[in-house]
């Protein structure tokens, strides 16, 4: 049987950034991934927003982890050339009713420590971006865009040259978990049992059946899987605004806010539809609701002018009708596996600080 000390459950960009950390502390590190390459899940259906950290309950690992994350974020990216940019967001309202739901927003994010937020009157949110209607707005300078795939290739690169190896094509069908290791049973090629000193289950989706799957792991232990679809459209065309442009978030999403890529290609999205199956479809007639939303904001959006682009599913612990819920890291009463559920956003701007998270635990 193969011996490794630490075997990470997932190759997107949290299992990436806690196998980064975990190898340059000098464990003996090998990532397991069930595809053919890095991030092909979640990490790489999202937004490639860099949050600030407004939005999460003050004391929750989403606001600790989202606020320092996005500065070691910016650091790593300066320091190891991966493509990013600060823009900046506005979270508008754009009506009176709206005002105190933004205020109260403002004071999360301040309570939260983002200390450079600030509000925007009308008259400066015209001066800021003409083609927005809005009466006020929150202004977050330290949002920002990171090219997320370069982003998981630098974790990737730094992996391997502290000696740690990814192994793709390799899923897990299950384990156990003994009195001095976790066996794992890993199919592929050459299926093979491994035993581990210590596993960290950061699949995603798949994290649920890899816990499911394991003897010895307590299933009350096991949090509810829900799926939230978030579908995505293109904006053909010149892109409106130089700021990202967010509204007032729901329980389940930040709502159909604008975004662009690195290249100034303009988007909308996500929605949310809570779905049984894993089908990234985009649907056109989705389009509708997206006009009637953004047009609250950018009246002025051409008829037509929205093509379907790419969408994510959310892996969420919450059922549609609850609250949205925290991050969840949970160690195996044997301390020789942590099981990561509901990482949704904002764990790409989180990864680093849940990498260090994560080594703070096994340490």
């Amino acid at each position: 049987m193969e011996k490794i000390d630490v075997a990470v459950i997932g190759a997107g960009v949290v299992g990436l950034a806690i196998a980064r950390r975990l190898a340059l502390s000098g464990r003996e590190v090998l990532v397991i991934e069930s595809c053919d390459a890095i991030g092909t899940g979640t990490s790489s259906r999202n937004s490639e927003v860099i949050h600030a950290g407004i939005y999460y309950p003050p004391g929750s690992l989403k606001g600790e982890l989202c606020l320092s994350g996005k500065k070691m974020l910016y650091e790593f990216c300066q320091s190891h050339g991966v493509a990013h940019k600060k823009v900046g967001k506005l979270i508008v309202a754009t009506n009176e009713s709206q005002i105190s739901a933004l205020k109260n927003l403002l004071q999360t994010g301040l309570n939260n420590g983002v200390d450079d937020l600030h509000i925007v009157d009308a008259n400066n949110l015209k001066k800021m971006e003409p083609a927005l209607r809005a009466i006020s707005a929150i202004h977050s300078p330290s949002t920002g865009l990171v090219d997320s795939h370069g982003l998981m290739l630098a974790l990737q690169g730094d992996i391997e040259n502290a000696g740690g190896m990814i192994a793709f094509k390799s899923p897990v069908n299950g384990g156990r978990i003994e009195n001095d290791a976790v066996v794992l049973s890993v199919g592929g090629d050459q299926p093979m049992d491994i035993s581990c000193a210590l596993v960290i289950n950061a699949a995603g989706h798949g994290a649920w059946d890899i816990a499911k799957s394991i003897d010895g792991i307590d299933k009350k232990t096991i949090p509810p899987h829900h799926l939230a679809k978030g579908s995505y459209f293109l904006l053909q065309g010149k892109a409106p605004f130089s700021h990202l442009i967010y509204p007032l978030p729901g329980s389940a999403s930040l709502g159909i806010h604008y975004t662009l890529d690195l290249g100034g290609q303009g988007r909308f999205g996500p929605d949310v539809e809570w779905v049984q199956n894993m089908n990234y479809d985009v649907e056109q007639k989705r389009a509708d609701s997206f006009y009637s939303s953004i047009k609250n904001y950018w009246p002025e959006i051409p008829d037509g002018s929205l093509v379907p682009g790419y969408s994510g599913i959310r892996p969420k612990i919450q059922s549609p009708n609850e609250d949205a819920h925290d991050f969840m890291f949970v160690p195996d009463t044997s301390g020789k596996i942590i099981n990561l559920y509901g990482i949704e956003s904002p764990g790409l701007t989180s990864c680093l600080a849940i990498g260090e998270k994560i080594f703070k635990m096994v340490k």
